[in-house]
């Protein structure tokens, strides 16, 4: 699908499925080789596929002024739960089709390393007397809620949208918003402040920040929705009214779109469309609308060698390879020729899914509760984590093992600082023995309590990728005696799982995107975040170190100068990797293919930015 926006569209999406977010490979069987000749397979393998690919990574945003017409055709993997914008919070496709329909107010440019406007312009006024700050935006002249053929009149964007949706639906504890935690500040003395939103006329509008933090721009950009539209609603019906507008049974015509297409049919199972938006803001340089085809359908496609087929047959414009055909993909392409495709390829990508155990004192009454929330079983658990076997069984060597927290794009990353417990058996011997468990003649574990440790490990069914790593774990585990169960579950119910019942064990998931900025995330590192998910929503600190976390996260974050804040971030992460709240796997190179009918002047593609396709126009 056409990416909309930039980056941050990017790094706000809340979960993505594991292994998803990069390439993988599936489990292929070697003959006996010493070390030195797996390496050198390893090497010319990789060597050989990484050939056959482009590199185009988008080093500065020079753009082709493109045409408009055709229709690219895309597809998706789920089917939406509603097509309202509170909604699209928590469940991935719905948000992923809305995000054609909404716009951010600014982006951040990684190539220029600052932030630009989008919706709005900007100005952050800091009190250095009274530790203060403002952000002040300006939204542009020229924006409007439209409706598909002029159906209703336009309505122009103002602040009120904005203060609207910012204090009546995030700020709405009813109302359930992933943003609900995020208005809020720890200020120096450990009292909880709130960031303020001020209408100052029509297109102005100021967030007040009760201290001053260094990324003021990270934590008051925001999309929103139509308030003339939602108000009513809440007005008269409440949260639950809110929740319960713009449905899938709604003709989708009927909503009003400031992003660059409108949804105009959706078709259950089968296809998603949009048509392009003439009145969408952002213009080329002859002022045309950057939306250049004038149609997207999306096929509503959940199994991966369907969809691999129909790109094959020309149905499809764009595919992410998977592991069974990346050589078959790699192999076909027909690298920027007339027909065919093309495939790019990017580094290490910039996250990694994790093995994260569950450590919600709701469990506290089963066995598995009191293993994982003694951090010397944790540590065990990354011990056994065979890596290296990973890359070579499941990824052909084109990845490498994620030992760091914060990825090398973040200005934060610390190359010295790496995880300390990586594979070794007789390491997680030495700490499972210190927490207590024993390795009995019958060749299981037992904790002290005599219970043989045997725990679920919960993956997103479907993905190969996983699957393989998963039996990977349970091998290695068994070798010390331990049982680990592989129980697949589709991604919605996972997700239902981690933010409602809480009644999982362990799993492998990801988070999308990596850390560009450090406070990235304050909703699963801080302890009463949301998304923290091996014990959310926590009203204090459950553990010290959490406790810790917190302090650092929140003195950091309002920390200005990068050198003085240095030796927050390096404690922090430190921290991270020694209680090992969560084990991170591998870090995958990924491949994408482009149909050539499709000028490529304008499509990048790299492990920050992902596939960069919003400016593609047919040749």
């Amino acid at each position: 699908m056409i990416k909309s926006g930039g980056i941050i569209q990017k790094i706000f999406a809340s979960l993505v499925m594991a292994g998803g977010a990069f390439i993988s490979f599936s489990c292929t069987k070697y003959p006996e080789m010493t070390l030195e000749e797996i390496e050198a397979y390893r090497a010319a393998s990789s060597d050989g596929i990484i050939a056959k690919t482009i590199s185009k990574p988008l080093t500065e945003e020079k753009w082709v002024t493109g045409k408009q017409g055709g229709v690219w055709n895309g597809s998706i993997s789920g089917e939406p739960k509603s097509f309202n914008l509170l909604i699209a919070e928590r469940d991935g496709a719905t948000n992923g089709i809305l995000m054609q329909m909404t716009d951010y107010l600014v982006d951040y440019s990684v190539t220029k390393r600052q932030w630009v406007p989008r919706l709005a312009s900007f100005e952050i006024v800091t009190d250095e007397e009274n530790n203060t700050l403002d952000v002040i935006y300006t939204l542009r002249d020229d924006i409007y809620w439209t409706f598909y053929g002029n159906s209703r009149p336009r309505v122009k964007i103002t602040s009120d949208d904005v203060v609207f949706w910012y204090n009546e639906i995030m700020g709405d504890e009813k109302c359930g918003s992933s943003a609900y935690n995020s208005r809020t500040m720890e200020m120096e003395d450990g009292s909880t402040k709130e960031i303020t939103i001020e209408k100052v006329d029509d297109r102005t509008f100021i967030f007040h920040f009760p201290r001053i933090i260094a990324e003021p721009l990270l934590s008051s950009n925001m999309s929103f929705g139509p308030a003339f539209m939602y108000k009513p609603v809440k007005d008269a019906g409440g949260a639950r009214a809110v929740k319960s507008c713009f449905t899938v049974a709604d003709d989708p015509k009927t909503i009003p779109s400031c992003g660059k297409y409108f949804l105009t049919e959706y078709t259950p199972g089968q296809r998603i469309v949009y048509e392009r938006n003439p009145d969408y803001w952002e213009k080329d340089s002859e002022g045309k609308p950057i939306v250049y085809p004038d149609k997207m359908i999306c096929q509503i496609v959940g199994d991966n060698n369907t969809e691999y087929l129909l790109f094959k047959q020309g149905k499809l414009e764009d595919y992410g390879t998977t592991p069974e055909q990346l050589e078959e993909v790699v192999n076909g392409a027909n690298n920027l020729g007339k027909d065919g495709y093309t495939v790019f390829s990017s580094a290490g990508n910039m996250s990694a899914s994790f093995w994260t155990f569950n450590q919600n004192p709701r469990n506290k009454e089963k066995p598995y509760y009191d293993w994982f929330v003694k951090k010397e079983f944790r540590q065990a658990m990354s011990c056994l984590l065979n890596r290296e076997r990973i890359i070579s069984q499941t990824y052909r060597g084109l990845a490498e093992p994620k030992y760091t927290f914060f990825p090398q794009a973040n200005k934060f990353y610390n190359d010295k600082i790496i995880l300390p417990y990586r594979f070794s058996h007789s390491h997680a011997q030495k700490l499972l023995a210190e927490a207590g468990f024993t390795k009995k003649e019958d060749g299981f574990l037992y904790d002290e309590k005599n219970r043989k440790v045997e725990f679920d490990l919960t993956i997103v069914s479907g993905q190969t990728v996983v699957s393989d790593i998963a039996q990977i774990i349970t091998d290695e585990c068994k070798k010390e005696g331990i049982t680990v169960n592989v129980r697949q579950t589709d991604f919605q119910r996972l997700v239902e799982q981690l933010t409602a019942t809480y009644d999982w064990q362990t799993l492998i998931i990801g988070l999308n995107g990596g850390s560009i900025f450090p406070t990235q995330g304050s909703n699963v590192w801080v302890s009463s975040g949301n998304l923290h998910m091996w014990n959310p929503l926590q009203k204090e600190p459950a553990t010290e170190w959490e406790a810790r976390i917190d302090w650092l996260y929140n003195e950091a974050s309002c920390i200005v100068d990068t050198e003085k804040a240095r030796p927050y971030w390096d404690e922090y992460q430190k921290i991270i990797l020694e209680q090992c709240p969560v084990v991170y796997l591998v870090r995958g190179r990924s491949f994408y293919a482009i149909n050539n009918r499709w000028d490529l002047s304008n499509v990048y593609y790299d492990n920050i930015n992902g596939a960069e396709t919003s400016r593609v126009f047919l040749k």
